[in-house]
């Protein structure tokens, strides 16, 4: 059976840039500027607080696992008042040991390990449209026991590391997703695959995404009306059936675009359209450049 969410997570390509051990001990904070790229963090053992722009300030104890999609700017600090230290993650080393904050010596009053990684896909706009701003979950043994994994891989430079790596932040990422799965997300991918009805359509687009779908055909899938079904993926997904269709088959397309051993006319026959023309058409409205310019960009 297709599963649209692994599907999403290995469109997007992810793979681990960086992982580190981080601890503070007294007054400490660290303001980091936007960054942009996902990251993530779990807490090893104590507890400290963190601020995320346009967020609520939250408390983060052991056990605790954090997920930026788009990582803005945000505090880390203990508990007691102090001036942030800024810190640019761009321009910042990487340093191979565990970073202290605070008072350099003795037991530090947290332990945490975090990250961050990249996408090969151009799409990556896809996790975020998945999940909220700041991801906050308690208790996560789980992404916790996954984070340490990815800890310690990226620390060791042995055989098939960039693999191990790539493959472990496929399955923290999945395992992340899968937790907020329910009705209490905001509209999306989550939320349909939560749904027994509008999860049928979304796993038959998936499934045969070159096949000419209408939505009186995704409503017999989901055992609805053809209004029932409207109604019900819009509230659910957020978008009409026919424009996520759309944005899966354009999806599809960039990746398939990516690659040099694919024509244009292939291309256009895998996600549902008649000629390249036709294609071109479409994907140069939804995406803002020919299929030809997108492709060509990517390699240059």
């Amino acid at each position: 059976m297709i599963d649209p969410l692994s599907e999403v997570i290995a469109l997007l390509r992810p793979r681990t840039i960086f992982a580190k051990g981080i601890s503070g001990a007294g007054r400490w904070g660290v303001r980091y500027s936007d960054f942009g790229e996902p990251s993530f963090c779990t807490v090893l053992e104590g507890s400290c607080r963190l601020h995320v722009d346009g967020q609520q300030p939250i408390t983060m104890e052991a056990g605790d696992f954090v997920l930026l999609p788009a990582t803005p700017g945000f505090v880390m600090s203990g508990f007691e008042p102090v001036k942030p230290e800024v810190i640019d993650p761009r321009s910042a080393q990487s340093p191979l040991d565990e970073v202290r904050h605070g008072n350099p010596a003795g037991d530090p009053d947290v332990r945490l390990l975090g990250g961050y990684f990249v996408f090969d896909s151009p799409d990556a706009e896809l996790l975020v449209s998945l999940l909220p701003p700041l991801v906050h979950m308690r208790g996560a043994d789980r992404l916790s026991t996954l984070t340490r994994l990815v800890g310690e891989e990226a620390r060791e430079h042995r055989p098939g590391r960039d693999l191990v790596l790539s493959r472990l932040v496929e399955v923290l990422l999945i395992e992340a997703l899968r937790s907020l799965q329910g009705d209490g997300t905001q509209p999306g991918l989550l939320r349909g695959l939560a749904d027994t009805r509008i999860s049928a359509a979304i796993r038959r687009m998936h499934g045969d995404p070159a096949r000419p779908w209408t939505v009186v055909e995704l409503a017999r899938e989901a055992a609805l009306s053809r209004s029932a079904f409207f109604d019900r993926f819009l509230r659910i997904v957020g978008i009409p059936p026919m424009e996520y269709l759309l944005a899966w088959r354009m999806a599809v397309a960039k990746d398939l675009l990516r690659r040099r051993d694919v024509t244009l006319s292939e291309v256009a026959e895998r996600v549902g359209y008649s000629s390249a023309s036709t294609f071109s058409t479409a994907f140069s409205r939804h995406v803002g450049r020919a299929p030809g310019g997108y492709a060509r960009a990517l390699t240059s």
